[in-house]
């Protein structure tokens, strides 16, 4: 064999031996997809924090529920979304009133009892001759749609912005109700108002005998724009809430108390008014629902982007995921955590499958930098 010959053989194996390794190279940065992997996304934060996708395509959702291990899904639109065994559907709400369009409206707050039997409770915004309000509503599944049934509270005043809307039957079987200032802010200091509030009602809409005001559904007030309420192993309510341009708060809640709003915020001071328990200072969380399990509450954060992690002992406000855009509302279970994503609410920037619905093991928490 000539030297000619011998250097062709050598320069055909090195480019063989080239090609395999760019083949190598080329399946890494692809993925070397498995079955599974149209329901694994890897969350692209420094620590490769992995979730999974439950549910895509959502549109404008507000409010996760979970019974009999079946989610209930509110849209903003006028539907809930219903997921059993992996199975969607989009079930309309036939409301009596139209709901408004206005920013941070629509069909709000849902509310499943723990006992499900085609009945649960809803909060919406509605339009009534160039007036808004919100109403909470008993609703009832029929076989094709939701159906209004009863109305427990009307004309709850609305406005462009600060509708609250987050409903939760609480430890004591009431349902607790969030009102927001309705862009009025002097209401939530007004206790004739219903705007800037916490409310609280029996389940079938009359006005518990205990609360703190006589003959009055207001259990706390002084509120700007609450929007996630959860109770602690010892039954005691917290709350998230919405600042002027930041002061986000997290608020130990007791009935008849006045937070503040429009008087103070963050560390302000003054007499017969409560200071949150924890604020974001300079910073915004902008928080939403909230969720409580083992010590530890977790809320979602819109323009914050992400899940905090809220320790009562240590008043220690942690970020534990993010890179999804804006998250509306978060449920803790022993498994792990739900979320759903509110990047189609108008204020963020959806990718094609938004809006979704994420699970979240608790393994895959970690504490992440803020900002």
């Amino acid at each position: 064999m000539t030297p000619l010959q011998w250097n062709k053989i050598l320069l055909e194996e090195w480019l063989t031996i080239r090609i395999f390794l760019s083949l190598i190279m080329l399946c890494i940065l692809i993925g070397c997809s498995n079955p599974d992997d149209s329901f694994q996304q890897t969350n692209p934060t420094e620590n490769d924090l992995t979730y999974e996708v439950v549910m895509t395509n959502l549109q404008e959702p507000w409010e996760i529920e979970m019974q009999n291990n079946q989610f209930f899904i509110s849209e903003r639109n006028g539907f809930i979304v219903e997921i059993a065994d992996g199975d969607m559907r989009r079930v309309p709400v036939a409301l009596e009133k139209t709901l408004s369009n206005q920013p941070e409206a629509g069909l709000l707050g849902i509310a499943i009892p723990s006992e499900f039997r085609d009945r649960a409770f809803a909060y919406y915004s509605y339009a009534d001759d160039q007036a808004y309000y919100q109403r909470v509503v008993e609703i009832k599944r029929t076989k094709d749609q939701w159906e209004e049934s009863k109305v427990l509270i009307d004309q709850i005043p609305g406005g462009q912005y600060h509708q609250g809307g987050r409903i939760q039957i609480g430890p004591d079987d009431k349902l607790y109700i969030t009102t927001g200032d309705a862009s009025i802010p002097e209401l939530a200091q007004d206790v004739a108002s219903l705007a800037g509030k916490i409310l609280r009602m029996n389940l079938d809409g009359s006005v518990p005998s205990d609360n703190p005001f006589p003959n009055s559904y207001i259990y706390s007030y002084g509120h700007r724009n609450p929007q996630g309420l959860a109770w602690d192993s010892d039954g005691n309510l917290y709350a998230t809430e919405h600042g002027q341009t930041a002061h986000d708060e997290i608020n130990q809640i007791e009935k008849g108390n006045n937070y503040g709003w429009p008087v103070i915020e963050g560390d302000e001071i003054s007499e017969g008014m409560e200071t949150p328990i924890v604020h974001s200072g300079e910073d915004t969380w902008a928080p939403s629902g909230m969720s409580y399990l083992d010590e530890t509450f977790y809320f979602a954060s819109l323009r914050g982007e992400g899940i905090r992690q809220f320790n009562p002992d240590t008043k220690q406000v942690k970020l534990v995921f993010s890179d999804v855009g804006r998250v509306r509302d978060v449920l803790a279970t022993d498994e792990g955590l739900y979320a759903i994503t509110n990047n189609t609410d108008g204020r963020g920037n959806p990718a094609e499958d938004d809006d979704k619905l994420l699970f979240i093991p608790f393994d895959m928490l970690s504490e992440l930098p803020s900002e």
